[in-house]
């Protein structure tokens, strides 16, 4: 027969039995309850250099919406976001090294993008075989997004270079009567597909006629060789293709030819110390941008002005926002990116790819965003949200 004090313990038994568990719960209830972990988000740009300005300037976009994710609850049914960098030094082998450990190290469930387009070049493969989503927040080439990959999992909340083409040819015969443009192109992979992008503008443009193709290095000091070719071509308006340093060093060549040719650029040179290098006329490159501080702001651009004031001691209004589109872009990329994480309920790559693409409406700074990405379409902005601007001493103003 089965001993049944075995299965059924004594009254006494039960009663020792139930003031020990009630002991180790008093223990535990003392003790602090544990967070939920952080969900880790990564972020891969230039954070020295010439170009660390634009990685500043996307740290904070990144990290006031991060801020205002956290203080309301975080995603996930309460686990706060942490942002992660590191450091790509505008070098696409280090790029690559970088998002290897912030996926396989760090376990980042996304990662962000900077400034370089052939840095963000580099890591899209990556980024498609382990398929951990890559949104870009400034790098603008066009393969970026448009790689190919089937899934795809690259997005990007910036400029693309086949967009930012048309408008820039349309731009300078509209304000400058310009004809005949030489084109001024960084010798690099963003160079090469500015080059795609503008010869096939031109085509469609009956107004303007490319007169030449002119190249230089990032360390080139002297350009007169190439801007002579250019006006012996008879060139009545440039196209400015590079990051701030080797654009400062045109315009500085520009200057001591003596010749004042309008000068149109895309928006790299706005990620450095563009006026501080380029001297006197700096102001006379016109540049494209997804976004001012300037002027009337809408109640997000309120807020967000409102939390740089205070989150940075540097800043104290619009015109000490340096490098505007950095922190415009990654400010409603993190907002984006956070919205298909809580819409996925998971942090799966796969989950977040598919999330991104059937996102609704989001208010936000640029814009709001209607369904902003799609299966077909990877980029959230189009020509309709480009701007045009200009130095005027340190701060970027709108021509437009």
């Amino acid at each position: 027969m089965t001993n049944q004090n075995h299965r059924f313990p004594s009254r006494v038994g039960r009663s020792l039995a139930a003031t020990a568990l009630a002991a180790v719960a008093g223990v535990f209830a003392a003790l602090p309850l544990q967070a939920a972990d952080p969900v880790r988000l990564g972020l891969v740009a230039a954070l020295s250099g010439p170009s660390a300005q634009s990685g500043e300037a996307i740290t904070r976009g990144l990290t006031v919406a991060m801020d205002e994710i956290n203080a309301a609850g975080g995603i996930l049914g309460g686990r706060m976001i942490e942002l992660i960098r590191r450091d790509d030094e505008s070098s696409p082998p280090k790029g690559v090294i970088a998002a290897r450990e912030l996926i396989f190290k760090e376990e980042v469930a996304a990662f962000f993008g900077g400034i370089d387009s052939p840095v963000s070049l580099a890591i899209v493969p990556l980024a498609n075989k382990s398929k951990v989503p890559f949104m870009g927040v400034w790098a603008a080439a066009t393969p970026i997004t448009r790689n190919n990959a089937d899934p795809n999992y690259v997005f990007r909340v910036s400029a693309v270079d086949a967009i930012v083409d048309i408008k820039l040819l349309q731009y300078a015969h509209k304000t400058f009567g310009a004809t005949k443009i030489g084109l001024m192109l960084i010798n690099n992979p963003w160079g090469e597909s500015n080059e795609r992008g503008l010869l096939a503008a031109d085509v469609d443009n009956d107004d303007v006629e490319i007169v030449g193709v002119e190249k230089f290095e990032n360390n080139d000091v002297d350009m007169i060789p190439q801007l002579t070719r250019h006006k012996d071509k008879g060139a009545d308006a440039l196209v400015l293709v590079t990051n701030a340093p080797p654009g400062a060093q045109m315009m500085k060549s520009r200057d001591r030819m003596g010749w004042d040719v309008p000068v149109v650029s895309h928006w790299g040179i706005s990620g450095g110390r563009f006026p501080e290098l380029a001297g006197p006329t700096a102001g006379d490159a016109h540049f494209v941008q997804t976004y001012s501080f300037f002027g009337e702001q809408s109640e997000t651009g309120k807020r967000v002005l409102a939390a740089l004031v205070d989150k940075f001691d540097n800043i104290g209004g619009a015109e000490d926002v340096f490098s505007p589109v950095g922190t415009a872009n990654a400010y409603d990329a993190m907002h984006l990116l956070a919205k298909a994480i809580d819409q996925a309920g998971s942090t799966d790559g796969d989950a977040i790819r598919t999330a991104l693409e059937s996102l609704g409406s989001h208010e936000g700074l640029i814009k709001t965003y209607d369904a902003p990405f799609s299966a077909d379409n990877h980029d959230a902005l189009n020509e309709n949200d480009y701007i045009m601007v200009r130095f005027v001493g340190n701060q970027i103003s709108p021509v437009e």
